[in-house]
C-alpha cells in the first residue's frame, strides 16, 4: 500500500461551504465503533472500514485547517493536505493502544499542513531546522502585542520551546521582515522618505545590473519556455494554472475536477513537474 489510502472521500471542490456541510453530515463514531472498524482495517485490510474512519474525522481536519488561515493560503488546499495526514494516521493507527483516533491523528494532520505551509508560504524558506519550524508555528501566538521582544521575553520563549535565544531572535527578525512598498501613495506628503527616494538606482551600464538582467531575460524567455516544453500537456496545464496565472491561481481541487483525477494526484504531478522544471532551469 502507498503512504496514503486511495479511497473515494469527499473533496472540497466548488463551494467550500457545501463541502463542510457534507462533512458535518457524517456521523461521529463511538469508541466501540471506532475500535471495531480500526481492527477490521488493521487485521483484514478492509478499505471500507478505513473509509468510515476517515470520513467520520474529516470535520477534525477542517477545524485544524482553520487555525492556519492567517498564512494566506487557500483553505481548500490546507484541508486537502490535512486529509492526507488523516489518511496516513488511519493507516498507522493501532486500536490496541487504547488511544482514540482523533488524538493520534492530530499529529499527522498538523504535520502535513505544516509541510504545505513551509513549501508555499514564501519563496525563501523561512524555517529549515527543527528549532526554526517549532518557532515558526509558535512564536506568533506567544508574542504579546506587536512590539519587539524584550531580552527576558526572548529567553522565556527559548526556555519554553527548548531552543536557543539566538533562534528566537532570528525567527522574530524573519517575521518582522515584511515587504515594504517602494513608493508611498500619491496623497502622502512624505514621499521623499519612501524607499524609492533613497535606494540606489542601477544604471543601464552598471556591470552587475547588466549581467543580472541578461540572466533574468534568459530565464523568463528561453529558460522558462524550455522548462515548460519539457512537461507533458497535463503537467504543463497544472503548472500554468497553479503558478503562472496573473490573476488568482487554481486550487488543487479545481484542477482535480477539470482533469478528472484526485486532488492528491494533482499535488503529486505538480511536485514532479516543478522538480523537472528546476533541473531544466539549472541547465540553462
Amino acid at each position: 500500500m502507498n503512504n496514503t489510502i486511495a479511497l473515494p472521500i469527499p473533496s472540497a471542490v466548488g463551494s467550500l461551504d457545501s463541502y463542510i456541510q457534507t462533512v458535518n453530515r457524517f456521523p461521529m463514531l463511538t469508541q466501540e465503533e471506532e475500535f471495531a472498524l480500526a481492527t477490521r482495517f488493521r487485521r483484514d485490510n478492509d478499505l471500507e472500514a478505513a473509509r468510515q474512519l476517515i470520513v467520520s474525522h474529516l470535520r477534525v481536519v477542517i477545524s485544524v485547517a482553520r487555525g492556519y488561515a492567517g498564512y494566506g493560503l487557500p483553505q481548500a488546499d490546507l484541508i486537502q493536505e490535512g486529509n492526507i495526514g488523516l489518511m496516513k494516521a488511519v493507516k498507522r493507527y493501532d486500536p490496541e493502544r487504547g488511544v482514540r483516533l482523533v488524538s493520534f491523528a492530530l499529529h499527522w494532520i498538523r504535520a502535513e499542513i505544516h509541510e504545505y505551509i513551509l513549501r508555499n508560504w514564501r519563496l525563501v524558506k523561512i524555517a529549515t531546522t527543527k528549532a526554526q519550524r517549532k518557532l515558526f508555528f509558535n512564536l506568533r501566538s506567544m508574542r504579546k502585542g506587536l512590539l519587539s521582544l524584550k531580552p527576558q521575553e526572548v529567553q522565556a520563549i527559548a526556555n519554553e520551546l527548548k531552543v536557543s535565544a539566538s533562534d528566537v531572535v532570528e525567527m522574530e527578525a524573519r517575521f518582522n521582515g515584511h515587504e515594504v512598498a517602494l513608493e508611498q501613495g500619491t496623497d502622502d506628503e512624505d514621499d521623499s522618505y519612501s524607499p524609492i527616494a533613497y535606494l540606489a538606482s542601477a544604471t543601464d551600464d552598471e556591470p552587475s545590473a547588466v549581467l543580472e538582467q541578461k540572466q533574468m531575460d534568459k530565464l523568463q524567455t528561453t529558460g522558462l519556455a524550455r522548462a515548460l516544453a519539457s512537461l507533458d500537456e497535463r503537467s504543463r496545464r497544472i503548472i500554468e494554472a497553479r503558478w503562472l496565472n496573473e490573476g488568482s491561481c487554481a486550487t488543487l481541487h479545481e484542477l482535480a475536477v477539470e482533469l478528472g483525477v484526485s486532488a492528491e494526484r494533482i499535488r503529486q504531478i505538480e511536485q514532479k513537474a516543478l522538480a523537472k522544471m528546476q533541473n531544466e532551469l539549472v541547465s540553462c
